[in-house]
């Protein structure tokens, strides 16, 4: 197609569609949601592995080094088989970033916005079982869990940038001299964005390359090893619903061969990143040394990990310590612990410890665990045996620790998945290992504190570790609310009153935070986009001077 075919006359100024948030199915027995999604999970399961491929400007690519990403549920079985991009593919797809990125740049931005609506609308009806089954299989995931990620958010992901789009788009000088036009564009960044997406999420797979592609930027996008089907099936959602072939480039591969040839062109303009802080800081710091190199200063986008908190007031009541321990639950427990968000460790007082203890352990009998095509488990398998390994030495290492009590869970095994159990430490050490470093797995860690030492409890909260992501706090008063609340600002990007600190919903709780979680530039928020743009600036003058002499100049 000619760069002439995508020219449009603006002859209007469009309005979005109303955008509301995705409606939440619930799946309940003999459901037709139920149903569907059982007949989507036994033709994947049936069908066998599928082959991803590469591709890159729109060419499927079947060569390479082969890899498989594999069931955690049952580890014998191959969700699907991958090829990784080399050096040479990843170097080509730099080659077509310009030719690219001029051809997508002259799509109006309504053209632009339409693919992403168009593909939400087709994830909606058409594929939300086929990907939240691919979820599932690939990435661990329970009904609920799968629903609220690779369904919900991603739909509402891809329609909410399109409305914050929209809304930065019209922010335009407020004043005008007579005689002068000002205006203000966003310029999609010159170069290519480097996206780089987590296994825990498939609506982040579907946002990292989305954000900047909906503002006309390329992007290069390196999705986990871990969730390359549902990833790859993101990517075919995009391509129906008419992404141009050359915006996402879909590069699995050994990451630090992607990430060295990206990170090493002239042309690298941004990173978008989702994953560990080690990785984060490894890939700040080659962008740093290679300053010189660059056309622009890159922008660096990324979320990481936390080490997040639930903290009980005690002025908390018998109903408040009920929901507290509930909500904690689901906090640790949900996904096995396995997101950014999820809570690991918790601060309860001396007098509120029985009870809130007592509530625990009664919903923690009630968890079961096992497959995710059996529908009854509330916990799954962690992601991989890398996983594994590391949250059960945390969890030996807890058992030989004489201050610290195993009260629930402990039990690993990886015979047929990569279960462990939803593990719940008691220990004296409010610096315990547990308590301070990042777990990412389902392990709940507590701290026994005295009623007079909130205060000292809160600083310490932010004083342990490096992190800032998440945080809730468990308070009746209006008075503790708001003194936990300005005690606790910089601990958290995403702070819960009297709720659990996982679950931002985009268009709701823009999500992000600081500290060593990440860039805390929101996603879900209008602040995001915001750094895959480069505004200019335009002023345009009607009315020709006589002079260049200023009224001040004569005497």
């Amino acid at each position: 197609m000619t760069q002439s075919s995508y020219i449009t006359p603006s002859l209007a100024h469009f309005r979005l569609p109303e955008i509301p948030n995705e409606p939440m199915k619930s799946y309940a027995p003999r459901s037709e949601e139920r149903m569907k999604l059982e007949a989507a999970l036994l033709e994947m399961r049936s069908m066998g592995a599928v082959d991803v491929p590469i591709v890159i400007n729109g060419e499927k690519i079947y060569k390479g080094v082969k890899k498989q990403q594999i069931n955690p549920s049952e580890h014998k079985k191959t969700v699907c088989n991958y090829y990784e991009a080399d050096e040479s593919l990843v170097k080509k797809v730099k080659d077509i970033v310009y030719r690219e990125k001029h051809r997508v740049f002259i799509c109006s931005f309504s053209d632009r916005a339409s693919v992403f609506l168009k593909a939400a609308d087709l994830l909606s009806v058409k594929y939300r079982y086929k990907l939240m089954a691919a979820t599932m299989l690939g990435q661990g995931k329970n009904i609920w869990q799968a629903e609220i990620d690779a369904a919900a958010e991603l739909c509402d992901f891809w329609r909410f940038n399109c409305k914050y789009a929209e809304e930065m788009y019209s922010q335009q000088p407020p004043k005008n001299s007579f005689g002068n036009w000002n205006r203000t564009e966003f310029r999609p960044l010159e170069g290519f964005v480097l996206g780089i997406s987590p296994f825990n999420f498939t609506a982040i797979g579907g946002n990292i390359p989305g954000a900047p592609a909906l503002l006309g930027n390329v992007v290069l996008w390196k999705p986990s090893p871990s969730a390359i089907y549902s990833n790859y099936l993101v990517y075919e959602i995009l391509e129906e619903a008419g992404l141009p072939a050359g915006v996402i480039q879909f590069i699995p591969g050994d990451a630090e061969k992607v990430c060295h040839v990206a990170l090493n062109s002239p042309d690298f303009a941004s990173l978008h990143f989702t994953g560990s802080t080690h990785v984060f800081r490894k890939l700040w710091r080659t962008i740093g040394d290679n300053i010189d190199l660059y056309k622009s200063y890159p922008r660096i986008v990324g979320e990481t990990g936390g080490k997040n908190y639930h903290l009980l007031h005690p002025t908390l009541d018998k109903d408040g310590i009920h929901h507290a321990a509930l909500q904690t639950i689901r906090g640790a427990f949900e996904y096995q612990g396995q997101k950014c968000s999820a809570c690991s460790r918790a601060y309860v007082p001396k007098s509120q410890f029985k009870e809130f203890k007592e509530y625990l352990l009664k919903a923690h009998d009630q968890i079961t665990q096992g497959a995710v095509h059996e529908f009854e488990h509330f916990s799954g398998p962690v992601i991989n045996k890398m996983a594994f390994d590391k949250i059960k030495g945390y969890i030996d290492g807890a058992i030989a620790d004489a201050g610290c009590d195993v009260i629930a869970g402990g039990k690993c095994d990886d015979k047929v998945g990569y279960y462990i159990e939803p593990t719940i430490i008691v220990t004296k050490n409010s610096r315990s290992k547990t308590m301070v470093e990042e777990i990412f797995g389902p392990v709940l860690t507590i701290y026994v504190y005295e009623d007079k030492e909130f205060l000292s409890i809160g600083k310490e909260i932010g004083d342990t570790t490096p992190y800032g992501l998440t945080g809730a706090l468990f308070a009746k008063d209006r008075e503790a609310i708001v003194e936990g609340s300005n005690l606790l600002r910089n601990t958290a990007g995403n702070f819960y009153i009297n709720d659990k600190c996982t679950g931002a919903v985009v268009g709701q709780q823009p999500f992000g935070g600081g500290r060593a979680s990440g860039t805390n530039d929101k996603a879900g928020s209008w602040s995001l986009l915001g750094r895959f743009v480069s505004t200019r600036t335009i002023k345009e003058n009607f009315v020709p001077i006589d002079t260049f002499i200023y009224p001040s100049n004569f005497v």
